[in-house]
């Protein structure tokens, strides 16, 4: 038992469960004056070399807070400064991984500013709409993302805090992206309901397409200001290929740049029919590898950056199915593997017992609840082969009834059971999936002509060079 408590903790996923306010600025008047009295105060009583040096140390800082809050731009009398734009940069930064170069970022800046230009237009309208986003909404969208990029709970939160990136950064941009989709709900009004005959003629179409490829394929899009000028967008486009080819996660790129809709589920668009992508896209959807990155796509509005995980053809896929129970044995406190407590000791013992004595889901299911059900007993249909390796290797030799040995984890230990295997044609789309891709195509086209309306309302005054 004691090799067990010592072996290192998995961190693979058992099925869980599934601001503060900034100080206002200080006017530019006052803030020259806090620094004169300052520097009176620092000079008095020292010598003239001594007070040359602290001069000119108090004449850098006042010159670098002047540089930070440095306009770059005015959106409707919104301002935008340096600041913003330079801590969107680091938050890129420090959610891809990447040591990112200074030359990347400068390179990367020009669509920063964009970026921040358009958030700042639908932050606009959602106060006009009087559209709120809840904080729990907010939190529950940074957990997806950490859980879509294997990263334990909190991930971003720590990292931002330890390189002194204000989570505010981010909240601001998910809360932009969520407060998005309910303008877009609220603006396709009826159009947004998609009725039983359009749902029949996607099903015809499909039949029609039997036999033919699909893709499951994720995009980053980038919209283009003026078509006759696309420079700066195709050189944003390739920097972030680069980024993307030197192993930055695409899930955490779309996230912070794509302009899509399918941003907050790391651009991921689900399984898609060449008719329902653009031409351009399905001519390089059909000679890319799966995994690789595309190079820069030119479609109608902007550019696409594609990957793809895997290809079928549509009405054919077979997949084991199977259903499952967890029992987990919470630790009072997070495992030290070299010196486990008492109470993770019993804990083991008692996980021991239960995975030799279980014989049926009923039982795991009800010794869960009896442990307070810290996660949930039935996680739901899985896929065996979309598991990670280590869970699939420990899922796939099991009958169904045979129970797992325990798996120790650093907040506790799990023991499984297959309940069910099904092999199954998951190719063949229910009519509520048909009508989530209509109603995706619908939003998807609502969301790039509002864009273009608010655009072209909009007082937008660029006072310099980012």
């Amino acid at each position: 038992m004691a090799d067990l408590m010592r072996e290192r903790p998995s961190r693979m996923s058992f099925f869980p469960a599934t601001r503060g306010a900034a100080l206002p600025p200080v006017p530019r008047r006052g803030r020259a004056l806090a620094l004169a009295l300052l520097a009176g105060m620092v000079l008095v009583g020292h010598g003239p070399a001594a007070s040359a040096r602290s001069a000119r140390s108090i004449a850098q800082q006042a010159q670098a807070a002047e540089d930070q809050d440095a306009i770059i731009a005015t959106v409707n009398g919104s301002v935008l400064t340096k600041r913003d734009v330079d801590t969107r940069g680091r938050l890129f930064a420090l959610s891809s991984g990447l040591d990112v170069s200074d030359d990347i970022m400068q390179r990367l800046r020009p669509q920063i500013v964009r970026q921040l230009i358009d958030e700042r237009l639908r932050m606009q309208e959602m106060l006009d709409r009087h559209i709120n986003v809840p904080i729990k909404q907010i939190a529950d969208a940074i957990s997806g993302i950490e859980q879509r990029n294997g990263m334990p709970e909190n991930t971003l939160r720590n990292k931002l805090a330890e390189d002194g990136v204000s989570l505010t950064t981010l909240i601001d941009q998910i809360r932009v992206q969520l407060g998005w989709t309910q303008v877009l709900r609220q603006e396709t009004g009826e159009r947004g309901r998609i009725t039983a005959s359009e749902i029949e003629q996607r099903m015809a179409a499909l039949k029609r397409e039997d036999g033919k490829p699909e893709y499951m394929i994720s995009e980053i899009f980038v919209p283009v200001e003026d078509p006759r000028h696309t420079e700066n967008e195709l050189k944003f486009t390739e920097t972030i290929i680069q980024e993307l080819r030197e192993g930055a996660p695409f899930p955490i790129v779309a996230a912070q740049f794509s302009q899509g809709q399918s941003a907050l589920e790391g651009g991921m668009m689900g399984w898609m029919q060449e008719d329902g992508l653009d031409p351009q896209v399905v001519e390089v959807a059909r000679q890319m590898p799966d995994g690789a990155i595309s190079n820069p796509i030119r479609v109608a509005g902007g550019y696409v950056i594609a990957t793809i995980a895997e290809r079928r053809t549509v009405g054919h896929q077979m997949a084991t199915i199977i259903s499952m129970r967890q029992a987990f044995f919470p630790f009072d406190v997070p495992l030290d593997p070299e010196n486990p407590t008492d109470q993770q000791k019993a804990a083991l013992d008692q996980a021991n017992t239960f995975s030799t004595a279980a014989k049926n889901c009923d039982q795991v299911e009800a010794q869960n609840k009896k442990l307070g059900e810290k996660h949930p007993s039935d996680p739901g249909e899985l896929m065996l082969n979309r598991l990670n390796p280590r869970m699939r290797e420990v899922i796939d030799p099991l009958a169904p009834g045979q129970a797992s040995h325990p798996l120790v984890s650093e907040d506790g230990i799990v023991v499984l059971m297959v309940c069910s295997r099904e092999e199954r044609n998951i190719a063949i789309q229910t009519p509520s999936e048909i009508a989530d891709h209509l109603l995706n195509e619908r939003v998807e086209q609502t969301s790039r002509q509002l864009n273009r309306d608010l655009q072209r309302k909009a007082i937008i005054d660029m006072r310099s060079k980012s």
